[in-house]
């Protein structure tokens, strides 16, 4: 309640974790808070239809149509959208559109300074910070063996600059902005929590680290203090895609 930004970090295909991020929102609601929802697995040249729906005036059959929506939208994502419709919160579509993602990824991040202005209006301000020492992109990069992949870890920083920045853009002053996102995005306070505070050194961030273990009952030593709390599911437990 007291955060200006909780990351909840998650396994996109783990039905534990998304109810959880349900129940979230309504035990805040339920507390008094009110929080600006926001999610990764929506893009921000969405917003427009994502407000129509939560305006009540576009079906879910037309979302389906306008929007890109993930394969696993409507069984994980859909009842976060359902909650900020029905008690009235703001849901901000906050991932860089796919194809600035690919765009970097073949051309590098300098290349977007040559999109038109109606592009840059879905993009963070330019030019974008960048550190490619930063452990969660050196892993990117030697994932890809050097061969030609630099630009690799650049298209994930793309991803977590523009959802800090719609972040920092929606956000009211005294109620948190609770964003939803894959674990990788946020753990280790790296991705989109490296980018909030690049631009807002004394935001309070919250992150919850999702990860999913054979053994529920003991912490994976590896996976402490990767984020401010860690979600433990169970590896067993059925996918939702």
């Amino acid at each position: 309640r007291e955060a200006d930004v909780v990351l909840f970090g998650e396994y996109h295909d783990d039905p534990i974790m998304h109810w959880l991020q349900a129940e979230l929102v309504r035990e805040m609601l339920d507390a008094g808070v009110r929080p600006v929802l926001g999610a990764e697995m929506m893009e921000a040249d969405d917003q427009l239809v994502v407000d129509e729906f939560l305006d009540g005036w576009v079906s879910d059959d037309k979302l389906k149509a306008a929007a890109n929506l993930w394969p696993n939208h409507f069984t994980d994502y859909h009842p976060l959208l359902e909650l900020a419709r029905d008690h009235e919160l703001r849901f901000i579509a906050t991932n860089v559109p796919r194809r600035y993602a690919s765009f970097v990824y073949q051309n590098g991040l300098e290349a977007l300074e040559g999109l038109s202005d109606d592009a840059k209006q879905f993009l963070p301000s330019l030019p974008v910070p960048y550190d490619p020492t930063l452990p969660g992109y050196d892993a990117m990069l030697a994932m890809a063996g050097g061969h030609g992949g630099e630009t690799l870890p650049m298209a994930q920083a793309i991803k977590d600059a523009t959802m800090a920045h719609f972040i920092l853009t929606h956000r009211k002053r005294g109620t948190p902005f609770v964003h939803f996102n894959g674990a990788y995005h946020s753990q280790d306070r790296e991705g989109i929590g490296w980018y909030l505070h690049h631009d807002q050194p004394k935001l309070k961030v919250l992150t919850l680290h999702g990860h999913m273990s054979e053994d529920v009952s003991t912490p994976s030593p590896e996976e402490v203090g990767r984020g401010d709390f860690l979600l433990q599911t169970h590896a067993r437990m059925t996918r939702t895609h």
